[in-house]
């Protein structure tokens, strides 16, 4: 027997079912403890926390570093657009998941067939893999740069698989890691962006989109990929049914969407004003290279004269903390909703969607060891070159998740409003003029 405070309403939790104890205060039972409220804001924040974990990953590290440092502030406005898109999608898989309480393969294939959940569940799966190769590399560059070893991903796979294996409660023990590790990111990017003292003036003018130059280059076609993530929103529809909530708790589920994406504005906005701050004034005056910016250890090595030997002991665990965070949930999003779409399973205690979120963890890692045994590349170019090529894939997911809040015959009369329907349309046009750039562009360059 579990108990739930949400909404103002405790439930009991027996099985599927949810029996209502008392309204807007606890049960006076002596078995019931009373919930703090720091308690309960945890436990709406719960979903909210796993998805910044895997947005504010290596990815977004490295991408937000180089944006900040090839433009200054100028693109701050393309983060906070990327965040309120990534909002509006969150909420979307928020209310289809607490309207019908069945998984999201399910209802692509009740709807449309078989075949797109597949599809679906695959396009899903190949972002999740692209992200995890950047993952690898991220947690690689971390600990590399202090202790020089090529297999560190091997080993911190092999917690990853423990982690995915060990637990019979895996969402609950996921939501106290990723807690630990958000609180740690918010910590490390801060003191840096204390130690930067960014121009505020300057930040607000970054706020405008016509007060500096915005080039569409790959840098910020990464910076949005790795922010404005659909797969990671349609897993949240998972999310909630993990944590029990259903249409009572629908409030609940959107504040801790949109808490969730403000907590990735303000670390990717952070890293960002630091990179523009430190880097910017380095490359206009000569005293950096552009090459230095897509080294990760060649970062963490800048912030020492300025900041301190603590400076780069901070950005790299931030780094760690990013990467091993996003390295974890990321490859359940792709094991799941895969293993969901070919109907192995959909749940945390089921084998089938732990058996393919390690085949996320194992493909992504092999990869990046090739990539670091043999020095093919350098790490921070391909980490964002694979999050701006997962965007390719994101318009099917965007499309399929709007389409099905939109149906009657899914959502009933829980269907999208007009404002909602307008900024989720803007975000899929944007979705896909950056796929054809990418596509018909950059990649054949």
């Amino acid at each position: 027997m579990q108990y739930d405070y949400g909404a103002g309403v405790l439930r009991v939790k027996t099985g599927a079912d949810h029996t209502i104890i008392g309204q807007n205060k606890l049960s006076d039972s002596a078995d019931v403890k009373p919930v703090s409220l720091f308690g309960r804001f945890f436990k709406i924040l719960g979903p909210g926390l796993v998805a910044a974990c895997v947005v504010i990953g290596p990815g977004s590290i490295v991408t937000s570093s180089s944006v900040g440092a090839i433009a200054g502030f100028a693109n701050v406005w393309v983060v906070i657009v990327s965040v309120i898109f990534m909002s509006v999608y969150l909420t979307l898989a928020v209310r289809l998941g607490v309207v019908t309480q069945r998984s999201a393969g399910d209802v692509i294939a009740d709807a449309a067939g078989r075949f797109l959940s597949i599809l679906v569940g695959v396009s899903v799966f190949f972002i999740a893999a692209a992200y995890q190769f950047g993952n690898n590399l991220g947690v690689h560059a971390a600990i590399n740069g202090f202790i020089p070893w090529n297999y560190w991903v091997v080993i911190l796979n092999a917690f990853a698989l423990m982690f995915l294996f060990g637990f019979k409660d895996l969402y609950a023990m996921l939501e106290r890691c990723m807690a630990v590790l958000v609180g740690v990111m918010l910590v490390a990017f801060a003191t840096n962006l204390a130690f930067a003292r960014p121009d505020p003036m300057a930040l607000l003018r970054g706020l405008n989109p016509f007060s500096g130059s915005t080039e569409f280059g790959l840098p910020l076609m990464g910076l949005i990929g790795t922010t404005f993530i659909v797969s990671n929103a349609l897993y949240q529809s998972y999310l909630v049914r993990f944590k029990g909530w259903n249409v009572a708790d629908m409030k609940l589920g959107l504040f801790d969407a949109r808490v969730g994406a403000t907590i990735m504005a303000v670390i990717t906005l952070m890293i960002m004003c630091t990179s523009a701050s430190v880097f910017h004034p380095q490359l206009l005056a000569g005293e950096m290279a552009i090459e230095d910016i897509n080294d990760v250890s060649k970062i963490a090595n800048q912030l020492e004269p300025l900041f301190g030997p603590a400076g780069r002991y901070v950005f790299c665990i931030g780094l760690f903390s990013a990467a091993y965070s996003s390295f974890i949930v990321n490859s359940m999003i792709g094991g799941f909703v895969l293993s969901d779409a070919l109907k192995l399973g959909n749940l945390p205690n089921e084998r089938g969607p732990r058996i393919m979120s390690a085949i996320v963890l194992l493909s992504g890692m092999g990869v990046a060891l090739y990539m670091i045994v043999t020095g093919v590349g350098k790490p921070a170019g391909l980490i964002v070159a694979a999050q701006a090529t997962t965007v390719v894939a994101s318009p099917l997911i965007a499309a399929t998740l709007l389409w099905l809040t939109n149906r009657k015959s899914v959502m009933g009369e829980k269907t999208n409003g007009p404002v909602t329907n307008a900024v989720a349309g803007i975000g899929l046009i944007v979705l896909l003029l950056i796929s054809a750039k990418i596509l018909f562009i950059d990649l054949l360059k």
